[in-house]
């Protein structure tokens, strides 16, 4: 049909018609399948076909088996087909554009019923929707045996919502949704889309009638850079790593060793030409490396998408997309499957503390505070220019707590280390007087936060046995390890940060300085067993002028290297479990930049220190070997049992000694000299008398060291010491440590 044809006036709408109408042209409609789709008249008893296509020249509706051309019943783009027969949806359409010949064949989005059950949206409302992901989003299905996407967001304060995409030219007039009772959920099925169809929600605002045009909350996958909207997207992998599942499941991690690496992915290594690595690449380089070294995890920062590199992943914009800068979402499966086969845990640094204020984001998503609080008081970090969730809203708590369970459930991680537990616990958090609201105790805790932390953990606990959550909370909060049963948090482990302040505050003294804040080196131990903690040396820890690891160290080049295998050394020899970023595992002399990757030519023969930096790589794996191997170093780092001091007091010399136990009986024994002077026949007590290897040496000359130990061993001499029954006399070499093992 010529498109000159359709020039005859509209067809006159009926009165009843018209408030529906005038809604559908002005884009406000909350329920459009009110009047679009199959309708029957009451008074005339004819069906009616109806479609709102404003940027379709010509429309042709399938009945009996014959295209039947649909009036232009307004110029605005309502087409209309009366019949005097029964008309069944979903109709079958074909739609000619606008200023093109070809026409095109699709299902009329207004036929289906609503495929989200009164269950869902029960659970959601309750926040209990653990996989609100596959209700919420752009999730493809088939629905009467038609093929498409059924959208799905959550925007009670919406007076309109639409689909728009590269599929309907943006336009919010095309695909409106409908609202669900008083849920505040939109959906709408729309057949015939594709995968990496891009997409987003044109929201009208019901008190103001502003417009907005966001991304999906539940979006799975993003369009590359600089673009925003979402792509749809569907998951193809067939998963290998069934067995790694059964063992988690069954491991005792509470024993078992922890050595965990710290990666930004995008700045860990790039190709020649600066670019990204790709999750398969890196499934090629860095998998290797970490088995090589010895480390039994991998800590990913924020992977979730994010607009901005400078932010580390820390202002999520996509909580629900893998960003794409590393490839696909099955990619990034294919990466942790892999890592599986090479038996190495993943754990994922996890953001739900707060979102940035980016206005096509979650910052006000349907025109009013819904994820944030409103009061800037509750809902405004200042410091980081970003909104916090509100905790005490089940939807939006049911948000995180489906996110969590996404990334489990579907990219099988075997943990979260959950970034600025702080920030969210203490309603003051870097606020000054009046800043902050109390709560209803008058407290400045956090009560919400505290349920929301309760209900994570024991979701996590009960449906994915083995699975670690370690919290990054920097106060003395109290049980935050320890079940919610007895009154914890219910996390696994938290990271130390009072033993990693303390310790580097202490290394970076000119060491004739140290015997004067010998303290700072046994005062963790006073609170070493009220938590299971991780001792890090993270990304935090080599930015902002802070300097490198190594070039925290004081002295000239020597000492600096000696002092960081020193620092390593006790990292990996006090309880509590291990990880470092990296970087600190080859001595990066640099800070980190995310722009860039690490210095890796440090490690050729063409680099002026490069012994040096190797010999800090091989120590770090040694450590790793050596830690894995020894129940006496892993064993009981929560227990106190596992440790005890031989001398602690000798702040004169600037020595340490004390034992590590295993549950085995086994035991080790560690001796640090923190002064750049050899102590020769240096008596020390010990647990029991014997002939003492030397297992371990920070001043090796494999390591770069000056090769001062004990190569042949030291025999016991009965004579008490430091109150043990026997004692060695030992060389300790200058700023280095030593292992010593009963044979």
């Amino acid at each position: 049909m010529d498109p000159a044809s359709m020039t005859a006036k509209p067809s006159v709408i009926p009165p009843s018609d018209a408030l529906h109408l005038q809604r559908i042209l002005d884009a406000t409609h909350h329920n459009p399948f009110e009047f679009l789709g199959v309708h029957k008249d009451s008074e005339s008893s004819r069906w009616h076909a109806r479609v709102f296509l404003p940027n379709a020249a010509n429309v042709w509706v399938k009945v009996d088996q014959r295209w039947q051309a649909m009036t232009l019943a307004h110029e605005r783009g309502l087409f209309v087909y009366p019949s005097n027969t029964q008309l069944l949806p979903p109709l079958l359409l074909k739609i000619q554009p606008q200023g093109q010949k070809v026409s095109y064949e699709t299902t009329d989005p207004y036929g289906f019923e609503s495929s989200i059950s009164a269950d869902d949206l029960h659970l959601f409302a309750e926040g209990r929707l653990y996989e609100a992901y596959n209700t919420l989003g752009a999730i493809p299905m088939t629905i009467n045996g038609v093929a498409g996407v059924r959208f799905a967001v959550w925007a009670p304060n919406a007076a309109r919502v639409s689909v728009v995409g590269s599929f309907n030219q943006w336009d919010g007039r095309v695909h409106a949704m409908r609202v669900l009772g008083s849920s505040g959920v939109w959906e709408l099925f729309i057949p015939k889309l594709t995968e990496h169809d891009l997409y987003k929600f044109e929201i009208r605002n019901r008190e103001h009638g502003h417009v907005m045009l966001k991304a999906d909350p539940y979006g799975k996958a993003f369009e590359a850079r600089p673009g925003t909207a979402n792509r749809i997207t569907q998951s193809h992998y067939a998963w290998q790593d069934e067995a790694w599942q059964q063992q988690r499941a069954h491991r005792d991690w509470l024993h078992a060793p922890f050595t965990c690496y710290e990666v930004h992915l995008g700045s860990w290594q790039r190709d020649d030409q600066g670019h990204f690595l790709s999750y398969r690449a890196l499934a090629d380089t860095l998998i290797p490396h970490l088995t090589d070294m010895g480390y039994t995890h991998i800590e990913l920062l924020p992977i979730a998408e994010h607009p901005l590199n400078e932010s580390w992943g820390y202002q999520v914009t996509g909580y629900f997309a893998p960003t794409q800068r590393y490839g696909s979402p099955d990619d990034l499966k294919y990466f942790i499957d892999r890592c599986h086969a090479a038996n190495i845990g993943v754990i994922l640094d996890w953001v739900p503390g707060h979102f940035p204020k980016d206005d096509w984001a979650l910052a006000r998503f349907d025109g009013t505070a819904l994820y944030e609080h409103a009061d800037p008081r509750l809902g405004e970090h200042m410091d980081w220019g970003t909104y916090i969730f509100n905790y005490g809203r089940n939807e939006v708590r049911g948000f995180l707590l489906s996110n969590a369970y996404y990334w489990l459930k579907e990219f099988h991680i075997d943990g979260f280390r959950v970034d600025a537990v702080a920030s969210m616990l203490y309603l003051d958090y870097s606020r000054k007087e009046g800043e902050w609201l109390p709560n209803a105790y008058g407290g400045r805790e956090n009560l919400d936060v505290i349920e929301f932390f309760k209900q994570l953990n024991m979701m996590v606990g009960e449906r994915f046995p083995g699975v670690l959550n370690i919290a990054e909370e920097s106060t003395a909060w109290p049980a935050v390890s320890r079940p919610v049963y007895a009154g914890g948090l219910g996390f696994s482990m938290k990271w130390n940060m009072g033993w990693m302040n303390d310790i580097l505050t202490y290394m970076q003294l000119d060491p004739v300085y140290r015997q004067y804040h010998h303290n700072r080196l046994t005062f963790g131990q006073m609170y070493a067993y009220s938590e299971n903690f991780v001792l890090p040396f993270s990304h935090d820890e080599v930015v902002h002028g802070k300097k490198s690891l190594l070039e925290k160290m004081p002295g000239d080049v020597w000492q600096k290297f000696s002092n960081l295998r020193l620092l390593l050394t006790m990292q990996m020899t006090m309880p509590g479990k291990k990880l470092n970023f990296m970087g600190n595992e080859f001595g990066q002399r640099r800070e980190w930049s995310v722009n860039q990757s690490l210095d890796w030519h440090l490690l050729e023969a063409s680099s002026p220190d490069h012994a040096l930096h190797r010999g800090i790589q091989s120590l770090n794996r040694n450590l790793n070997g050596l830690y894995r191997q020894s129940p006496a170093l892993h064993a009981l780092d929560f227990d106190s049992a596992g440790f005890q001091w031989i001398d602690c007091e000798d702040a004169a010399q600037s020595i340490l000694s004390y034992i590590r136990r295993g549950n085995d009986h086994s035991f080790v024994i560690i001796v640090l000299n923190f002064t750049p002077v050899p102590r020769h026949q240096y008596r020390l007590g010990v647990p029991q008398a014997g002939n003492y290897q030397e297992v371990f040496n920070s001043d090796a000359a494999i390591y770069g060291g000056s090769n001062v130990g004990n190569g042949h061993g030291c025999q016991s001499d009965p004579v008490p010491w430091m109150e043990q029954p026997a004692s060695i006399s030992l060389n300790l070499p200058p700023l280095g440590g030593v292992i010593l093992q009963l044979q």
